[in-house]
């Protein structure tokens, strides 16, 4: 914190700056008073070090031209324009110097009051939101970021739902060709969407056995290897190429598969699955097979530490194999207890016809 409280209840501003600790007297016991003259102090001290003058910002700018501004140099990626949707619409005509934390808990409640939504989905606006004042910081809009020491709201645990293998082969026969065979990898190597969808045949090791990740998520994109079930490794083998996308529609690269898995979730008849949920099945048949948490987050493409990476980098290999072999002999498990079932839920019905005839005669 840069605002401290002195035993008079008068706040002053605590400034870090370059090793550097510049004290200044609010001269008031007024809090959001004390903070609105702690950010002036950390911009005039921004503007010292810099050598900016202060007319060369423009706080008074509307927040719908920096919109602007930013879509058209910032680089703006794809989830950024979507935010935007929901947040120029409520902030397009306030000043950027007038938008600070009390305005953004105001646009929370709105957001609230308009749908029902999770504190997640409201902190990704708040987080784009955030990475534009950023920009204008960089740009010389902004002499330092109003949002930079926001806290998000911590959003509810949710109880994540894990597909049965009774679901997995409704939803598998529900699906579309070219569906199928994202479900099976999804379950089969706990890859992400935009994972397997940007997947190439080079990146396959049929000889060892390996697919290696190289889009990742993960902080640096970390390359990860996963070796393949039995069952994903005989449907690309069955299609190997040399070189490509795996993954394709009609020849061409899946951007989106939303309508296919509602249709195939339709067809199959089951519960409203999002197509995540896939990862987090894989992840909890890991954790019914017995495999260890730092085992799976190696195969989920976790960041993990120094010393855990240490510790299982010259075992690696043979410790992913055995997840997958005690994955594979799990899942063999789980269809021949549903044979079983199924088997029982025959001979009930053939003794209750047999029963019903004989009653009949």
């Amino acid at each position: 914190m840069s605002l401290w409280r002195r035993p008079s209840g008068v706040y002053e501003s605590h400034i870090m700056m370059d090793g550097v600790r510049y004290r200044k007297s609010t001269g008031t016991t007024n809090k959001r008073l004390a903070q609105s003259i702690d950010r002036k102090h950390e911009e005039e001290l921004l503007s010292r070090r810099f050598q900016v003058e202060a007319q060369d910002f423009n706080p008074s700018m509307k927040f719908a031209e920096l919109a602007t501004r930013f879509l058209a140099q910032g680089a703006a990626k794809p989830y950024q324009r979507e935010r935007l949707k929901m947040t120029l619409p409520y902030f397009a005509n306030h000043e950027i110097g007038q938008i600070n934390k009390a305005l953004l808990r105001q646009y929370r409640a709105h957001r609230h009051s308009q749908k029902v939504l999770t504190e997640t989905t409201v902190n990704r606006d708040v987080q784009a939101l955030r990475h534009i004042f950023y920009w204008a910081v960089d740009e010389g809009i902004l002499p330092a970021n109003p949002l930079a020491r926001l806290h998000l709201e911590k959003p509810r645990r949710k109880k994540r739902p894990v597909m049965s293998v009774a679901d997995e082969m409704k939803v598998i026969e529900g699906a579309a060709l070219h569906l199928q065979k994202i479900i099976i990898c999804a379950l089969d190597s706990g890859m992400r969407r935009g994972e397997i969808l940007t997947q190439v045949w080079e990146d396959i090791d049929f000889s060892r056995r390996i697919i290696s990740v190289t889009h990742s998520k993960t902080a640096g994109g970390e390359h990860r290897e996963i070796p393949l079930t039995a069952r994903l490794f005989d449907l690309l083998s069955k299609e190997q190429q040399k070189e490509g996308l795996i993954f394709t529609f009609k020849e061409q690269s899946i951007q989106r598969i939303k309508t296919a898995w509602k249709g195939a979730l339709k067809r199959a008849k089951i519960q409203a699955y999002r197509f995540k949920d896939l990862r987090s099945t894989f992840n909890s048949r890991l954790i019914e097979a017995g495999v260890i948490k730092d085992v799976r987050k190696e195969l989920m493409g976790h960041s993990r530490n120094e010393d855990t990476n240490d510790l299982y980098s010259h075992i690696e290999l043979p410790l992913l194999r055995e997840a997958i072999r005690k994955l594979e002999e799990w899942r063999e498990g789980e269809l021949q207890k549903l044979a079983k079932e199924v088997d029982g839920q025959d001979s009930a019905e053939t003794t209750d016809r047999s029963a019903h005839a004989g009653s009949a005669a």
